[in-house]
């Protein structure tokens, strides 16, 4: 019933730091197929995934040498509020309607409140990086708002 992997899951990446050898793209028609799908207006996760299982490029740090991020981020591919922080937002906007139908699921009303604490801290973190403004404030007015 349990498993031995004591919270360890799924495959291990190669100790190889190469780039295989069976990639048939360069450094920098990867560059270019992440510069065209960011344009298409996909997230840096669903680039890499798109770039795994479409494309066959396993790893885009052991391709070019940078993380994904900081290859768009060089070419001015910016985002206003950072990945993982709406991906929180609009987490916490589906558990507000969610909230709004179902009144009396405090499950629910307890993941909300935990939504809203960690893009609280996270966006404390970013004010304090520059990524944010320092004026950005969460409100689940606004963040209806961003997530439309």
């Amino acid at each position: 019933m349990h498993s031995s992997a004591r919270g360890r899951s799924g495959s291990k990446r190669p100790a190889s730091s190469m780039s295989p050898d069976w990639v048939e793209y360069k450094p920098a028609e990867v560059v270019e197929l992440m510069l065209t799908l960011s344009k298409q207006g996909h997230s840096p996760s669903e680039i890499g995934l798109m770039l795994r299982d479409q494309y066959g490029i396993p790893s885009v740090k052991r391709l070019t040498g940078k993380r994904l991020v900081q290859l768009l981020a060089e070419h001015d591919v910016k985002f206003d509020i950072p990945v993982d922080l709406m991906n929180l937002i609009r987490s916490s906007v589906s558990l507000q309607k969610h909230l709004a139908d179902h009144k009396k699921d405090f499950t629910a009303k307890r993941g909300y409140q935990l939504a809203v604490s960690k893009i609280r801290r996270l966006s404390k973190y970013y004010i304090a990086e520059k990524k944010l403004p320092a004026d950005w404030r969460y409100s689940a007015e606004t963040a209806a708002l961003l997530v439309k």
